[in-house]
């Protein structure tokens, strides 16, 4: 208590490990401390997919080809009712399960010079000059990587993410029809719901089905619409459970000593579900701006030097995914972006970005859409 920490990052996921490593890279001889209430490895619900902007940030974390090892998966598939693109990426992607990924992670940050200690982290409480963490552990700027129901994000005087989706994971026996490929089957029953089939390269594939803004859904019903879309992906095991807090045109980031990265700052991708890249970049954001507000003498600083960096970085990316993912609820919309996908390699593209990275809906994207709607 008396020989504060100079940033304190509860959870140790990919936010919080990236947000030590942000944090050691730019002033290696800072004292943090990684919390996490899981020893690891351990597993996350996740659609496990690692998109080229994620490993960008992890290279310049100084941890490139973390993924090596892993298969690259270069081509996409999406399917809505009988309309259904398949491409190739601009860019691969790789799928690694959460046991790996995240342990790999948090290692990393271990070795960086972050200490590591497995705590559930019960209370967070600001004080003039510091943070306090359960009534024991103190420090001098503290971020929240705890996840959707984050305790720094209460703590920080922010309600909770209201829009939400649920997902339900699995891994199955690689088919060979769906080797070498992500596939993703939009469901036409439901608005803003799809399967998936997401090929690791080792044999498995992570099967699941999500939907934005639906609870109460049994684990039973999201299985049957599994294997209504891609049969044969509900024979899998492993199964796990998420809510995922959907982002929105807005983002909120208060001054002070308490910082959001991930999940517990309400950003995950509104149109796919996609998490890991704002959570990768925006904990590497909230550990350098802990590192400048630290090293500068002004550790109260490091909220507002947090917020201006990420919305720089993703403020209007933020825009327009909250617009794709209200375009995208239009059936006829989703069909369009499809059928215009596979008709311009570019628009697929650009889509892909949209979805996976911090891209926008830029003008050949919109024309693309328009003349695809035009058509039907």
């Amino acid at each position: 208590m008396d020989d504060p920490w100079d940033l304190v990052v509860v959870g140790a996921g990919p936010a919080g490990a990236a947000a030590a490593l942000g944090a050691l890279t730019a002033a290696p001889g800072l004292r943090v401390l990684l919390l996490d209430r899981a020893d690891f490895p351990r597993d996350k619900a996740c659609g496990d997919g690692v998109a080229p902007d994620v490993t960008d940030v992890l290279a310049a974390l100084g941890l490139p080809g973390l993924l090596d090892d892993w298969a690259p998966v270069r081509r996409l598939e999406l399917t809505h009712g009988d309309r259904r693109v398949s491409r190739p990426m601009r860019r691969p992607v790789h799928v690694v399960p959460r046991t790996v990924l995240d342990h790999r992670l948090q290692a990393a940050a271990v070795a960086a010079g972050a200490r590591f200690e497995r705590r559930r982290v019960r209370t967070v409480r600001p004080l003039p000059g510091r943070v306090v963490v359960d009534d024991e552990v103190t420090g001098l700027v503290v971020v929240g990587a705890d996840g959707a129901y984050s305790g720094v994000r209460r703590a920080a005087g922010l309600p909770a993410v209201r829009r939400r989706a649920i997902a339900l994971r699995g891994y199955v026996a690689t088919p060979p029809r769906w080797s070498g490929r992500q596939v993703i089957a939009f469901d036409p029953a439901r608005t803003q719901a799809y399967a998936w089939c997401f090929d690791r390269g080792d044999g498995l594939a992570n099967v699941g089905y999500g939907v934005f803004g639906a609870d109460g859904l049994s684990r039973s019903e999201l299985l049957r619409r599994l294997d209504e879309l891609l049969p044969g992906a509900a024979d899998g095991d492993d199964w796990r459970g998420h809510h995922l807090p959907l982002s929105s045109w807005r983002w909120s980031q208060p001054d002070g000593r308490l910082l959001l990265a991930g999940d517990a700052a309400g950003l995950v991708n509104p149109m796919t579900g996609e998490g890991l890249h704002y959570a990768v970049s925006t904990g590497a954001l909230a550990g350098r701006a802990a590192a400048a507000a630290v090293t500068a003498g002004r550790p109260g600083t490091a909220g507002a030097r947090h917020r201006r960096a990420v919305r720089a970085f993703l403020g209007r990316h933020l825009r327009h995914t909250a617009a794709a993912a209200r375009l995208s609820a239009l059936p006829a919309v989703l069909t369009a972006g499809i059928v215009a996908a596979d008709r311009d390699e570019g628009v697929f593209d650009d889509l892909v970005e949209l979805g996976l990275g911090h891209g926008r809906l830029n003008r050949r994207v919109l024309t693309g859409l328009t003349r695809a709607l035009v058509t039907r």
